[in-house]
């Protein structure tokens, strides 16, 4: 999944562009993310993220894998996003959804990263007053700004420890690529491919050398949450057909099929 995935008008944050730019409250603030059905997260979330979500990673089979949690079944639908653009009450919402509109991104091919604001949101305003400044007067970075800076850079290289964790696993030829089928009486069948899981017995089998290797890195927990989480696939068929028949009776989805704790 591209990291811009949600992001329609980024430009780098420039303090004499963006002065006056605040970041205004929003209740609808996770609209952007309502027609996707699965985004990225980072090793430091797994373990809040699996009791929620299924994990799984996603990519190629000759590129890189990132992991991921599903919040949707078919394409184009988070399925804790509402028509409001809220996300469900007491649900846990991924980083990756979290940092927007904010982004650390390459402008260009050999450049640096740098932080990059999504324009395009109405969330930004400009003016004296409500919301978050992002510069003071004296164009210096507010307190707000920088904690986003340190949300971004920690992002970031989480990001990249996880994007390790998955090509040493891919090594040890513990990933398999698998497509899930969704079947609903009276429905056509559903099917979500580009997804690869550890295969648990592969997994269960490896040498005790590899064992020490991964408990060091303490990545025999990641694994563990992870083969734990695929159990909330369920979970989430039954919140699609939740709002299946909500929409179908103008009532509301019952959401509490899934723990977000």
């Amino acid at each position: 999944m591209s990291q811009l995935v949600f992001y329609e008008r980024p430009v780098a944050l420039n303090r004499e562009r963006h002065r006056r730019l605040r970041v205004a409250p929003r209740e609808n603030i996770y609209r952007f993310a309502a027609t996707t059905n699965s985004l990225p997260i980072v090793w430091s979330e797994l373990a809040e993220a699996a009791r929620a979500y299924p994990v799984v990673f996603a990519g190629e089979e000759q590129g890189p894998l990132s992991m991921a949690v599903l919040v949707g079944v078919r394409d184009r639908e988070n399925l804790l996003v509402d028509t409001e653009g809220h996300w469900a009450a007491g649900r846990y919402i991924p980083a990756f959804a979290r940092r927007y509109p904010f982004v650390l991104a390459a402008t260009g091919e050999k450049e640096p990263l740098t932080v990059c604001v999504d324009e395009a949101w109405d969330g930004l305003v400009e003016g004296d007053d409500g919301g978050e400044a992002l510069f003071d007067a004296e164009g210096k970075e507010t307190d707000f700004l920088q904690r986003i800076l340190q949300f971004l850079r920690m992002f970031h290289n989480e990001a990249l420890a996880t994007a390790a964790f998955a090509d040493r696993l891919r090594s040890l030829g513990l990933v398999v690529p698998r497509a899930i089928k969704v079947e609903q009486p009276g429905q056509p069948e559903i099917t979500l491919r580009g997804l690869w899981i550890i295969d648990e017995a592969r997994y269960r089998a490896i040498d005790d050398a590899r064992v020490v290797e991964l408990f060091r890195a303490g990545h025999l927990a990641w694994i563990e949450a992870h083969l734990m989480s695929l159990g909330n696939l369920g979970a989430l068929v039954t919140l699609m057909q939740e709002r299946d028949r909500a929409a179908a009776g103008n009532g509301v989805a019952d959401l509490s099929g899934l723990d977000g704790r």
